[in-house]
């Protein structure tokens, strides 16, 4: 009988530990392959541009996605939209005032799947030393082997982070969108 009992507690052991939840693994951000835009629209034009030097910090439970945490830090004074001119004035006190506010962050406070390869991931973004709560809506383009692509796209009010700039002659419309795509490689082995 008490064999019985060791065989069906080493069955069963595997299972429970099988079971247990593990912690969300920090991956790698594949930067060749990611990148973060925004198209600001005015009367004359769309400006199209991106942050080239930017970091995020992205753990994933594949099991629990509700578990999983992104941390983005963006460069302000990175800021692009291939003309120098309007690079510069963007990076003023009139516009992200990078001299005062360098950074640009998102913090996730929640993540949410709301459909097969759907994500909603709720945080505060900082702009500005202003911060707001906003929801990021990311589609999971694949994810296999500790390895996948992450996109998605919203809006924000750029008036709500104290960008309140406006010029008469070019009018420049609130809402600016944003987009990203993000590639993540496995995770680097343990040393």
């Amino acid at each position: 009988m008490r064999s019985l009992r060791l065989i069906a507690a080493a069955a069963v052991l595997p299972m429970l530990i099988a079971a247990r939840p593990l912690a969300p693994v920090p991956h790698t951000v594949d930067k060749a392959h990611s990148e973060i835009n925004f198209v600001a629209d005015s009367r004359m034009l769309s400006a199209h541009g991106l942050f080239g030097r930017w970091d995020a910090a992205v753990a994933l439970d594949a099991q629990n996605w509700e578990a999983s945490t992104v941390g983005i830090t963006i460069d302000a004074s990175s800021i692009n939209t291939r003309v120098d001119m309007r690079d510069n004035h963007l990076r003023s006190a009139e516009f992200l005032d990078v001299a005062k506010h360098p950074a640009i962050t998102f913090r996730s406070t929640s993540l949410k799947r709301t459909g097969e390869s759907k994500l909603d991931i709720t945080g505060d973004l900082t702009v500005r030393s202003t911060t707001k709560r906003i929801v990021v809506p990311a589609t999971l383009v694949f994810y296999e082997g500790a390895q996948g692509r992450f996109r998605g796209g919203f809006a924000i009010n750029r008036k709500d982070f104290g960008v309140s700039y406006d010029s008469s002659m070019n009018p420049i419309e609130n809402e600016v969108q944003v987009q990203w795509d993000i590639v993540l490689k496995a995770p680097a082995a343990a040393k």
